[in-house]
């Protein structure tokens, strides 16, 4: 019982002293990093003095967190996004992982001369971006990007890691059996993957979002149930022959969008079991690691970071992205993005399992390769979406949101507001609040006390509304609490400019108030027609057309639709 008490009290300190450590991550470091170091200075050659070699408990619990970690990405993926970034993520996830992976084997193979094969797994190992990684760091990086970007971004880590556990099995297979390839084998073992993985992923998120819709359970075991359904489809699916981390992000997605009342809380539980599944797995693989053999393999390890950051990604993102029309600030920043994380150490524990010749240093590498892209782009993600101005105004989301239930709760929420300086609301009886139909006030906080406003009732700055609303209303609510309708608020106003015309107004009347000239085939479209066709892509909130010295600014959109734009005046402007 001792020895019990012993491990679980030490595992208890390691997980607590991390989470600790995590307030460090406002100064900088990724979250993900602090507990890499956190698990390497409890482990052998650390002030802990833990021996861990246990590389199958190692893989089954980095397994584990994955798929937690997957699931929870996926549940707060709208398939609205799946409309915009979908066919851009997966070209990336292909595509981009085979040329990244083909021009990292080449270059690996060159500097550490080895053979080829053994360069071009390392090469496939390295050579995908890590979900935990990058969920990690686009919610905590203090920016907000536009949904092109980040949604490419999210579904691309969510989506590659069929590809790379492909070429890592199939390039270990070669080696191991000394066999060359056969492309007919390769691209049916992909078609697997990925098939058997998307159907399994969404036909198991059908069943799983029904199944908790109608069953009667205690409001905190509905997380478990999607928790452990998502862990058996998971297993289910690779046991089938195909990706179970692709099924289970799919199978997040279909549950995520298929909210209820049974389902709302979900959310927040899952928010910490992903946090805890970061935190153990990377702890776990950080007890793994020898920080000497780090120091012998550093500058291989930072060549090879270097040319996977500065080379490889960008060129795969530059061909993957090619048939899209990414504007070439987003496609630079998608390049830097491109953060290594568990994924790669896991694929690394392959050689190791099967005791392929090398798996030790080719594992050593791979976590030193993942240490310097942590430290160079981990820490930049910020700095660097400021240096592209791509930024955007944050959405504009209540404090809190209550869901109802009944025949119509599915359309209705309680939703808590604070007034802004710039509101229209402040210092008036909410005139500005009659234009939402069926809207409430239900209550009003004032300086820590609880009021509910009747007739005459004045609202001031400060005032925490909560209202009863339909969902549709969360936008434009938010907007008038914040002040975007008053000169377009501060930060709003500073991106889209002060002045809001409506998508559907004729570009020519634009064109003879502003005085820039326009074929007369476009002077009869719409303002959003133009920018559609200028643009020549989908458009997402903070695109911008430039027309002489106007920059039109995509401000909203309604399905899809481009709705209000916002218009700015300058000397000179280029289209983004």
């Amino acid at each position: 019982m001792s020895d019990t008490n012993i491990i679980l009290f030490f595992t208890g300190l390691i997980l607590f002293l991390s989470v600790l450590a995590s307030s460090l991550a406002r100064f900088g470091p990724p979250l993900l990093l602090i507990f890499l170091v956190c698990g390497m200075l409890a482990g052998g050659e650390g002030i802990g003095q833990i021996q861990f070699n246990n590389v199958p408990l190692a893989y089954f619990i980095a397994n584990l967190a994955l798929a937690i970690i997957l699931l929870d990405g996926g549940l707060r993926t709208s398939l609205r996004t799946f409309r915009v970034a979908l066919r851009p993520a997966l070209s990336l996830a292909t595509v981009g992982v085979l040329v990244s992976a083909s021009l990292a084997g080449a270059f690996i193979a060159m500097i550490l001369d080895v053979d080829w094969r053994y360069g071009l797994l390392l090469g496939s190992i390295v050579a995908s971006t890590d979900a935990a990684a990058v969920f990690s760091q686009l919610r905590s990086s203090g920016v907000t990007l536009n949904q092109r970007v980040t949604a490419t971004l999210e579904i691309e880590s969510g989506t590659n890691d069929p590809m790379a556990i492909f070429l890592v099995t199939y390039l270990m297979t070669a080696i191991d059996q000394d066999q060359g390839f056969q492309l007919a084998s390769v691209a049916g073992e992909l078609a697997r993957q990925f098939g058997i993985g998307a159907i399994g992923g969404i036909a198991l998120g059908y069943a799983l979002s029904w199944l908790a819709s109608r069953l009667p359970l205690v409001e905190g075991l509905y997380a478990l149930l999607i928790a452990s359904g998502g862990v058996m489809a998971f297993t289910a699916i690779n046991q089938l022959g195909g990706s179970g981390f692709l099924g289970i992000y799919l199978l997040g997605v279909i549950v995520g969008n298929r909210r209820n009342e049974s389902t709302e809380h979900v959310f927040r539980v899952m928010d910490g079991l992903a946090w805890l599944a970061q935190a153990g797995m990377f702890l776990v693989l950080g007890l793994l690691v020898n920080p000497s053999q780090l120091w012998a393999d550093a500058g291989s390890a930072f060549l090879i970071a270097l040319f996977l950051i500065f080379v490889a990604r960008p060129v795969a993102v530059w061909v993957s992205l090619l048939p899209f029309r990414f504007p070439s600030r987003e496609q630079a920043f998608i390049a830097w993005v491109g953060l290594r994380g568990a994924v790669p150490i896991v694929l690394s524990l392959f050689p190791l399992m099967i005791d392929l010749r090398g798996g030790q240093f080719l594992f050593d590498l791979t976590f030193a390769v993942v240490l310097v892209s942590l430290l160079i782009q981990g820490t930049s993600l910020g700095t660097m979406a400021r240096l592209l101005k791509l930024q955007v105004p944050q959405a504009p989301e209540p404090s809190a949101a209550f869901d109802l239930e009944g025949d119509r709760g599915d359309r209705f929420q309680i939703l808590a507001y604070r007034i802004e300086a710039d509101s229209t609301l402040a210092n008036t009886a909410g005139d500005a609040l009659n234009r939402f139909p069926e809207l409430n006030v239900v209550a009003v906080t004032r300086n820590s006390r609880l009021r509910f406003p009747r007739q005459g009732f004045v609202y001031t700055v400060g005032d925490k509304l909560y209202v009863l609303a339909g969902r549709r209303h969360r936008a434009d609510l938010g907007r008038l609490f914040r002040g975007d309708t008053r000169h377009g608020g501060t930060t709003p106003a500073h991106f889209f400019g002060r002045f809001t015309i409506a998508g559907n107004a004729l570009s020519g009347e634009l064109a003879n108030i502003y005085g820039f000239d326009l074929p007369e085939a476009q002077r009869s479209q719409t303002i959003a027609q133009l920018m559609r066709s200028r643009l020549r892509r989908r458009p997402v909130e903070g695109d911008i057309v430039a027309i002489g010295s106007v920059r039109l600014i995509v401000r909203r959109l309604n399905n899809g639709t481009i709705d209000q734009v916002g218009l700015q005046l300058q000397p000179e402007a280029k289209t983004d």
